[in-house]
């Protein structure tokens, strides 16, 4: 049973002895600057909701009252309504207020009212010092916490988003439960550098001058004025962001934000509740011996809540509950997967090779008629069905696709993904993937793991905002402004886009872009082919190995990928990792299901018995629970339920174990029940739709791992 348990005689102890029999309380060493310090009264204001309850977080974002300058509690609130709506279907229908949501109590009971958390909130840098790095630590106290049942529930943010950006998700099950929830925006969390105006955002998210900053901007570039000058006279109103351009790679560093937020929980709770003694200095009251830990969050922050697992030296997590999450397994090479009989021939992909690959393929297979068009006009006009129509054109010309007709070629593109790891259950996802994510991210992360510049602009491509014709426009005053608060840290996001420098006739906009080798309007595929030279060190057409500048920038980005990929071993740490079966944004041959594979083949190097670690696949589930909620994404609420529930039975279950020793359900398959009905008028979701997890899952739903293969049920 989790030793926690003895807590109250550890209490018992310290309550006894003198306050200097226990260690001083030390700051962090990495933590750099002031700790700001707010109190929340959960009824103007509150931790959870930003005062706006659920009520508020049903309807729209409220106006800021000077919008070319909003306060940081403006900023703030905004954030907080924009981050928690980002993770999760917020309609009733879909299953808020219901299922789920801040009204929703422990136990799954509509009690809690409008949902407001009272409590404290502290936010600091961790950093070299060089504030390069920046990280963003937030900790959050609820006035429920106990330390008499200490707990702390970490909260990394997932994507690219900034420091809420796991407010919905880890960060409501935590204060719900009375556990401080430790944050971190992972050193890649929604810092824009306007290199035009010069404009950062401060950490309260308020715009400044760059030089104004100084080191206490989330992001600046490190370029000097006179390249700044240069790049701006060459490609104008041009923007960096922190996960692309920081120069950091800061996914290496995921693990480690992620332990050094719990560290600061830690010391933010010692400060408020270790004893003083007699100099006046707080003495360690609470520590990872008494004081559950649990390492959360979904997509990217599952990754690093899981590379903090692997990564604790100091005993600091005692379980691990995520969903979805963006990992990556090192030595996939050897695993197999297997799924109704039929072994996948390629798994255990990095993400920026599977990415890089999809960047190729995607706009061409989402035309395919087993994928089918799910987006209104609106978000996909009929220029961009020219473009995938030009796309197929031009893979056939350079022979990466077979077919004489478009249809033939789209069939073909789709077969080449399903080839290279994606399933047929995410087919109907992959235009509003491409849409949505895949041009952006091949670019973030190629940026990103080469470590390279924003002056770079590698693979001609670079970020700014567009007009409808594509072409690039300064950007707008009025959006820059709450960037903080609607900015997601990835283009498209508050009208910034990926534009592709090298377009025919000049710089546009990626989606209307004509390229060079195929003088056609094909969403820049000559970048495209560039990026999946550089991921796997040939020539995406040829297939020859790169020389010269390709090659060197080639080893810098392969050199980056090995230094995020995991070992998938937790040291005994139990573990629930909770996926989607349909999931084409993180395809779970290369991501979930490979991983997992990877941490029971590691077994028998741990003893020859596996830890506690289920892995739980939820069928009609994806990726973005919030595309459900958005009409125009047709077709998704009929189709999928929201994830976001299996998350939360993954804490629950946690919980249960190491506070009563309950035993872990096994790892299985859950059978969803799509709602149905009409496309964008789905019935409202019931308890029929989302069957819990099961203890003792029927044979056909068990996954199970034997001799080298994973077996997963059709």
């Amino acid at each position: 049973m989790h030793r926690q348990l003895t807590l109250l005689a550890v209490t018992a102890t310290l309550a006894c002895s003198t306050a200097q029999a226990a260690p001083p309380n030390q700051r962090p060493a990495v933590l750099r600057g002031p700790i700001s310090e707010k109190a929340y009264d959960g009824i103007t204001d509150d931790l959870l909701t930003g005062g706006l309850g659920k009520t508020g977080l049903l309807g729209a974002a409220p106006a800021f009252v000077d919008p070319l300058h909003p306060t940081p509690a403006e900023l703030r609130r905004n954030a907080i309504h924009t981050n928690y709506r980002a993770l999760v279907d917020y309609t009733i229908p879909g299953g808020f207020t219901v299922f789920y949501g801040p009204n929703i109590d422990v136990d799954g009971h509509d009690t809690l009212g409008e949902g407001k958390v009272p409590g404290r909130e502290y936010i600091v840098w961790a950093d070299d010092g060089s504030g390069a790095q920046n990280v963003t630590l937030m900790v959050q106290v609820p006035d429920s916490f106990s330390p008499d049942a200490a707990c702390i529930v970490s909260a990394t943010s997932s994507g690219s988003r900034g420091i809420y950006g796991a407010i919905g998700t880890s960060g409501d099950w935590g204060l719900k439960h009375g556990c401080a929830v430790a944050y971190a925006d992972k050193g890649s969390g929604n810092g824009l550098h306007d290199l035009m105006t010069n404009q950062v955002t401060a950490r309260d998210g308020v715009l400044g001058d760059a030089t104004a900053l100084g080191i206490e901007s989330i992001f600046t570039a490190n370029v000097s004025d006179e390249q700044r000058a240069a790049f701006n006279a060459a490609t104008p109103n041009r923007v960096a962001y922190k996960h692309a351009h920081s120069q950091q790679n800061p996914e290496a560093q995921w693990g480690r934000n992620t332990l050094d937020a719990i560290r600061f929980a830690f010391y933010v709770l010692n400060e408020r509740y270790g004893p003083v003694d007699g100099k006046g200095r707080h003495r360690v009251a609470l520590n990872p011996k008494n004081t559950l830990v649990i390492a959360s969050s979904v997509s990217n922050g599952a990754g690093a809540a899981l590379a903090a697992a692997e990564q604790d030296a100091e005993g600091l997590i005692d379980g691990v509950a995520v969903s979805e999450p963006s990992v990556q397994p090192r030595g996939a090479k050897n695993l197999q997967i297997e799924q109704g009989g039929h072994v996948f021939p390629t798994v255990g992909k990095p993400l920026a090779d599977y990415f890089s690959f999809a960047n190729v393929y995607q706009p061409c297979a989402l035309l395919s008629s087993q994928a089918g068009l799910s987006l209104h006009a609106a978000f996909w006009p009929a220029a961009y069905t020219a473009s995938a129509e030009a796309r197929c054109a031009g893979l056939a010309a350079k022979g990466l696709v077979s077919g004489a007709t478009t249809a033939e070629r789209a069939d073909d593109a789709l077969a080449k993904m399903q080839a290279y790891g994606w399933l047929p259950d995410s087919n109907f996802l992959q235009q509003s993937h491409f849409r949505f994510a895949t041009n952006a991210i091949a670019v973030t992360y190629t940026n990103t793991y080469g470590r390279f510049s924003v002056l770079d602009s590698l693979c001609g491509f670079s970020f700014a905002n567009t007009d409808a014709s594509g072409n690039v426009t300064a950007q707008l005053p009025l959006a820059e402004a709450g960037i903080f608060a609607t900015g997601n840290g990835i283009p498209p996001t508050t009208g910034i886009n990926v534009v592709y420098n090298d377009s025919v006739g000049g710089a546009k906009l990626d989606f209307l872009a004509t390229s060079p080798s195929t003088s056609a309007a094909d969403f820049a595929l000559d970048g495209a082919l560039c990026q999946r030279s550089l991921v796997t060190g040939r020539d995406a057409v040829t297939g020859a190995k790169l020389s010269g500048d390709m090659k060197a920038k080639s080893d810098r980005l392969r050199a980056g990928i090995k230094e995020v990929q995991l070992g998938a071993r937790l040291h005994g740490k139990p573990a629930i990792v909770v996926a989607g079966r349909n999931d084409a944004l993180l395809p779970i041959n290369h991501a979930s299901r490979a991983w997992f594979a990877k941490n029971q083949s590691t077994a028998a190097d741990e003893g020859g018995k596996a830890a506690d670690v289920r892995y739980v696949e939820v069928t009609n589930a994806q990726h973005f629970d919030s595309f459900i909620a958005i009409g125009a994404f047709t077709g998704y609420d009929t189709r999928f339920i929201p994830l976001h529930v299996y998350f939360n039975q993954a804490l629950d279950a946690m919980w249960a174990h190491l506070k009563t020793g309950a035993a872990l359900p096994p790892s299985q398959v859950v059978r969803t029940v799509p709602r149905g009905g009409t496309p964008g008028a789905a019935p409202a979701l019931t308890a029929a739709n989302v069957p819990p997890i099961q203890s003792a899952p029927a044979a056909g739903d068990v996954i199970s791992f034997s001799s080298g293969t994973l077996h997963i049920p059709d």
